[in-house]
């Protein structure tokens, strides 16, 4: 059960704002964990009571020890233990008679290591749970709280943070030490920092919910390497994103392992998709590596996000004015025109020669009056959103008076401003870091920047979208399912297939079945020629894999030649089966698309739509999302296809009906919540036609698993 965030701030406060701290394992070693972490808290000034244990020492680092928690004489609301692994579960029983609120478990050697170190993490946490404690790790790197009220820095490391307004969430204690340390570098301050190990009670999720309400954060960043429950991370991480940006670095996008699947859905689902589509749903920005995740932490940190995705570059230098502008163009950014007005006051001082266009190159020549002239002229321009200014150092311009110049310029505006400065040094660039102004090295880390933010600033602006429940009958779904199990089979296909979809509302088109060619030449007539021609009988899951399928048939002739060459493919038959096919009308015209789910074992039912043919099979150009599917989402679905400009008219073509596209999803969404038995789902394919009567699925194929009661 989901904790009330009231709940989570209560029991959270022990460990982050805690007025009293006990290091158990405190020493006197210099180099050892137990020293360092200790040093850490003194020299940050934390603002409480500190009290190191250690049996064998009756004084580290001037203070007086203990030789247990249960000898403090003081209340105790925080306990960092750095203790053996086979320790670790006694003293958090001693930490719990005590009355210690949180723990901080500092100690490797459980659930990361060994089963014996899983069991070891098992009791630890049944103690935790006994005594209702609460607690980060084991295995991690510790936790910062940069508040002057608390000044807390129970980690090991070398480096204290900056103070800011970023939260930093990381699994791993290495990269929560090397980001700090890197953050300080960059001027990038944070509110607070928490390594969570094994995070075998509290969770990213207790402290994305913590982080929401805490009023000295306005970003988190996380690091990430997998997820305890992403289906609590979805509702949490969409909650928190309508109020603060979230950015994750997610490890683990490779593919490990070709997953078996019988569907498009499930072979195309193998990669990364689920984690992609759990971030898009809940706008948090995902971004590649570290150096991104501090390129975007930088620009959220000193900079408004921009109101729009319109960009000006002012630059001295052409060839790094096109890289940004191809950059920002393949990000999917805008870059407009300088307005007559702007080229007019422009005019007034820059030469001839320069390009008054965007990006707007004043020359080689330009120094620092010239780029104040014109970012203060491309500021009035309501064109733009955000403004970029790049500069290239000639060996006769002082960059600093650059600098100073472009942060004069725009100081008082309201737009995003995120400066380039190419084989500059540093002392332009860190007088303009100095004056909140981001600067990066390359222009393609800008157009990035920028597109992450934009990614996000649509998703906090679109609305959230409701899940839409369809009148279905879900009897003759059960029916279907139930006479499958019966049979032993685990997919369903042909007319069962189509009487599924039939059933929620899913337009289909028929089938009617021959045993001979005499009687699918009258089949044919009697539904109306050009038809399409299936092999039945035997059973095949994927036909066109086989040859099993035969289009555009046009007269009794070529029907009965396409059974005689159907049952040629084939080969021998089983004892008892009777060579048949399935005929439908063929659906002329339209687009064919292919939808269905599979299942993610992380992250439940992830719904899948594409376009059909070579956009499928070799293109991959689907879009994926985690059910249930709000109508919000089966719309973004549907665009987010490169090959979109296909579905709304192309070279003159009219536009598909995507309101039938768009339900059709909505249907599939609702069949899917309504019936865990499905484990993979293709329609393949749906034509989507101009005209609402011929948007038809064609085919479709469940596959099922029994299910399991307690």
């Amino acid at each position: 059960m989901r904790k009330s965030g009231k709940r989570v701030r209560r029991e959270l406060d022990s460990i982050f704002r805690p007025k009293s701290v006990a290091v158990i394992g405190a020493s006197t070693r210099r180099g050892s964990i137990g020293r360092e972490t200790l040093h850490n808290i003194l020299v940050a000034e934390f603002n409480g009571k500190v009290f190191p244990v250690n049996p064998g020492k009756p004084v580290i680092h001037s203070i007086k020890a203990y030789s247990t928690v249960l000898d403090v004489p003081d209340s105790v609301d925080l306990a960092i233990i750095i203790v053996p692994k086979e320790n670790v579960s006694d003293v958090a029983r001693q930490c719990g008679e005590k009355g210690v609120g949180g723990l901080v478990v500092i100690s490797a050697g459980f659930s990361e290591s060994s089963a014996e170190g899983k069991a070891r993490e098992t009791e630890l946490v049944s103690v935790v749970s006994e005594y209702g404690m609460r607690m980060i790790g084991p295995n991690c790197f510790g936790i910062v709280n940069t508040n002057s009220d608390v000044n807390l820095n129970a980690t090991f490391g070398k480096t204290y943070p900056k103070r800011g307004r970023v939260g930093f969430i990381t699994q791993s204690g290495a990269m929560g030490e090397a980001i700090m340390s890197m953050a300080k570098e960059l001027g990038i301050g944070f509110s607070l920092v928490a390594s969570i190990g094994n995070k075998a009670d509290i969770s990213s999720n207790d402290l994305l919910a913590y982080l929401k309400d805490d009023p000295d954060t306005d970003i988190i960043l996380m690091y990430l390497e997998n997820f305890g429950n992403p289906r609590n991370f979805t509702t949490i991480a969409r909650e928190v994103s309508r109020i603060k940006p979230i950015v994750v670095v997610k490890s683990g996008r490779t593919k490990l392992g070709a997953k078996a699947a019988s569907s498009h859905t499930g072979a195309l689902a193998g990669l990364d998709v689920g984690v992609d589509a759990l971030f898009e749903q809940t706008g948090v920005m995902r971004v590649d590596t570290v150096e991104e995740l501090f390129d975007v932490a930088s620009a959220l940190s000193n900079q408004p996000v921009p109101k729009g995705n319109r960009v000006c570059i002012v630059t001295n230098a052409g060839g790094p004015g096109i890289l940004a502008t191809d950059a920002l163009i393949n990000s999917g950014m805008e870059m407009p025109h300088l307005s007559p007005a702007t080229v007019t006051k422009l005019k007034k001082f820059i030469p001839e020669e320069a390009s008054f266009s965007n990006p707007m190159d004043m020359i080689a020549g330009a120094g620092g009056k010239e780029f104040k002239k014109t970012l203060t002229a491309v500021k009035e321009d309501n064109r733009y959103d955000s403004i970029i200014p790049i500069f290239v150092p000639p060996v006769t311009i002082d960059q600093l008076e650059v600098a100073k110049n472009i942060y004069e310029a725009v100081s008082d505006t309201k737009k995003t401003v995120l400066a380039c400065f190419m084989g500059a040094g540093t002392v332009g660039a860190n007088y303009l870091k100095d004056h909140n102004i981001p600067v990066y090295i390359f222009p393609e880390a800008v157009a990035k920047t920028l597109a992450t933010i934009d990614s996000y600033k649509r998703w906090l602006s679109s609305p959230k979208g409701k899940v839409r429940t369809f009148k279905v009958d879900q009897g003759r779904v059960q029916k279907v399912i139930d006479r499958c199990l019966d049979g032993g089979d685990g997919a369903i296909v042909g007319e069962d297939a189509i009487e599924i979809l039939r059933a929620y509302g899913i337009p289909a088109l028929p089938y009617q079945y021959a045993y001979s060619g005499q009687d699918a030449a009258k089949v044919a007539a009697e539904i109306g020629y050009p038809v399409v021609m299936k092999i039945n009988t035997p059973p095949i899951l994927h036909k066109t894999d086989v040859g099993g399928v035969m289009v555009d048939l046009r007269s009794d002739k070529e029907v009965k030649a396409a059974f005689k060459e159907l049952r040629s493919r084939i080969g021998a038959l089983k004892k008892g089966e009777r060579f048949s096919v399935a005929l439908q009308k063929m659906v002329q015209g339209g687009v064919e698309t292919v939808m269905g789910m599979s299942i993610d074992p992380s992250f439940g039912p992830l719904m899948m739509f594409g376009l059909g043919g070579i956009y499928v099979e070799v293109m991959k150009d689907v879009s994926f999302r985690i059910n249930p599917l709000t109508d919000v989402e089966a719309c973004r679905m549907i665009k987010s296809l490169k090959s979109y400009p296909l579905l709304t008219g192309f070279r003159g073509a009219p536009s598909v009906n995507l309101e039938i596209v768009q339900e059709t999803l909505l249907r599939l969404s609702q069949l899917v919540r309504d019936f865990c038995c499905f484990s993979e789902i293709d329609i393949n394919p749906f034509i989507a036609s101009p005209d609402k009567e011929s948007c038809q699925a064609v085919d479709a194929r469940f596959i099922v698993v029994r299910q399991e009661t307690t």
